[in-house]
């Protein structure tokens, strides 16, 4: 058994969490003082610095993924240590550490993450940016490195350059000597998706014809596509002979039910459907993805695009901003 590291009597007996009390709008957040998460046996108690906000949560409150309600949203968080469950080793009270799979919600003021699905975080990183990287930083080293593995001189397309992801994808594909074409759906988003380094920067409208000149009539060997309904068969008509076609999310809503023949009359074509925890299968896999991040971070390849930042209470807010398109960057719970 490890040895008890803090008196019981210092652990906090109440959080406070931001909860969905049944599926439907924003209006079914609210914001209450529930028991305070105990951490069982190889977990940690962790105090929230910050919690980031991803289209899964208002995917889950709306109730197009089914959830058991009352339902706090949020596996992205990142804080303090203030406690550790049985059999705990390699973590401490008072370290920092970030997770994208926490065991309870983060939209709290305190969380429960098993021990082994946490990582440190390392001198040089904040608590904002800690939070902030995991989900997306994980989403983009994958599709990247593992989904697709794109090699230097390659052409890609990525949808929602300004996004979070998008700037991060765009950041790690030009440090991997790749050429990025994105969309943006403002002028002010362009400036963004230009300065994350992308070398075109397409409107969505006709963006499948422009993908063609560019890569003069060839189209692209992949596409990382996260929005999803309004941008699937745009992202068909991109790619070249035997193109892959990432699709990573739904921004705009749902692909419907698709023929599969029509991959055969395109060219051979590939779909895929990946997610986060197909790629965080190990301790080697979420450690060779964080380092790797943190490395970036730290060095200066990686500029995190922080948009807005939200209290607790606002989360519902924060979830209108996203479902309507209206940010740019990571957006953040502060508890």
């Amino acid at each position: 058994m490890s040895e008890p590291t803090m008196f019981e009597e210092d652990l906090p007996e109440t959080a406070r969490v931001t909860r969905a009390v049944e599926a439907g709008g924003t209006e079914v957040f609210e914001t209450v003082e529930v028991p305070a998460p105990s951490p069982g046996e190889g977990q940690l108690l962790v105090k929230t610095a910050a919690a980031g906000v991803n289209f899964i949560e208002t995917y889950q409150r709306s109730g197009v993924y089914p959830v058991e309600y009352p339902f706090v949203p949020g596996t992205e968080g990142a804080g303090e240590v203030i406690a550790l469950g049985e059999g705990v080793e390699g973590f401490s009270v008072g370290q920092r550490v970030a997770t994208t799979e926490a065991a309870t919600g983060t939209y709290a003021s305190h969380f429960v993450v098993d021990a082994a699905k946490a990582v440190p975080v390392p001198e040089g990183v904040s608590d904002e940016q800690a939070a902030a990287l995991p989900l997306q930083g994980v989403t983009a080293h994958y599709l990247i490195n593992s989904t697709y593995k794109v090699s230097p001189g390659e052409t890609v397309l990525t949808h929602a350059g300004a996004g979070g992801v998008g700037q991060v994808l765009t950041q790690l594909l030009k440090a991997k000597g790749a050429r990025v074409i994105t969309t943006t759906s403002t002028p002010e988003k362009a400036e963004i998706a230009q300065a994350a380094g992308a070398d075109h920067v397409l409107d969505y409208e006709n963006f499948a014809e422009r993908v063609r000149e560019i890569t003069h009539g060839a189209g692209v060997p992949v596409v990382y596509d996260g929005v999803g309904k309004t941008t699937f068969t745009g992202s068909l008509d991109s790619l070249a002979v035997r193109g892959m076609l990432v699709l990573y999310g739904g921004a705009s809503g749902q692909v419907p039910p698709y023929d599969l023949q029509d991959l055969n009359r395109r060219g051979g074509l590939y779909v895929t459907r990946p997610a986060v925890h197909w790629y965080l299968r190990n301790a080697e896999e979420r450690s060779w993805r964080f380092t790797e991040l943190f490395t970036a971070l730290t060095e200066g390849q990686l500029n995190l695009s922080i948009g807005q930042r939200y209290r607790l209470e606002d989360a519902g807010q924060a979830h209108t901003d996203l479902e309507n398109r209206r940010t740019t960057g990571k957006l953040l719970l502060i508890p």
